[in-house]
């Protein structure tokens, strides 16, 4: 029998990186797609993805909604009802019907940029880069739009002054503008959440006086007025709609 020829070691840094590369879904007429392919696209595609989490949560009406949410549960006096995952998928919900016109802008922004392709079918690491550049400002102008119409006025010049001593002209459109419309945003979000929960607080306050005096004028001092304010709290929550208020009020307070 003759030697079987020693066959050439398989390098896996020699191997082909396959082209993947995200479909349309169907019924969109629109070949959008996304060659990552290019291992920097990839890179930088996981290392945004990381990042979504945090930017939904203060770059959205998210923060806001939680809190009211939250601070409403516990004027009612029931801190575990609704539970806290209950609470979060609400704000979500509410918070797509917020966002969703800056979505459908951005969409329509970077839809174009998403479905060319090269002539070639291959594309450079600088191409690369290029293009994640283009889509971010893309998706950053209808953000950035967002941001400057539910922000106070008095919270944006409060960060462009701290941006100015720190040697950053945050006042024109492009990256640095959007270092000072985010914090100003998130102050401008917790200020109105909380002036909501004061607003919130104040009847079910007087329902709990009004317990309180009628078990004091009464008596019955063993009984705990939290427990019997709790029924009229409810009754009262359910019968003004409370979840209707909430829900119609948290949505349409955003330009």
């Amino acid at each position: 029998m003759h030697p079987r020829p020693p066959s050439a070691p398989h390098s896996f840094v020699d191997s082909p990186v396959p082209s993947r590369r995200i479909a349309p879904c169907p019924g969109e007429g629109a070949d959008v797609s996304f060659d990552l392919g290019s291992p920097t696209a990839t890179l930088l595609l996981l290392g945004a993805l990381a990042l979504v989490p945090f930017l939904l949560m203060v770059l959205t009406s998210y923060a806001k909604i939680y809190i009211v949410l939250a601070f409403a549960r516990t004027a009612v006096a029931a801190p575990q009802v609704p539970p806290n995952v209950v609470l979060a998928g609400l704000a979500v919900l509410l918070s797509v019907f917020v966002m969703a016109p800056v979505a459908r802008e951005a969409h329509a922004r970077v839809a174009p940029e998403l479905s060319a392709t090269t002539a070639t079918g291959e594309t450079t690491a600088e191409q690369d880069l290029e293009r994640i550049g283009r889509i971010a400002a893309g998706v950053a102008a209808p953000l950035r739009g967002f941001l400057e119409r539910n922000t106070e006025p008095e919270a944006r010049r409060l960060f462009e002054g701290l941006a100015l001593r720190k040697g950053i002209d945050a006042r024109a459109d492009g990256p640095a503008r959007l270092l000072v419309l985010a914090p100003a945003f998130v102050v401008t979000e917790l200020q109105e959440a909380f002036l909501a929960a004061f607003l919130l607080f104040l009847p079910f306050l007087v329902v709990d006086l009004v317990v309180s005096n009628i078990l004091l004028a009464l008596g019955m001092h063993m009984l705990s007025p939290t427990t019997i304010s709790l029924p009229f709290k409810l009754l009262l929550f359910v019968a003004v709609d409370g979840w209707e208020l909430l829900g119609r009020g948290l949505t349409l307070g955003y330009a």
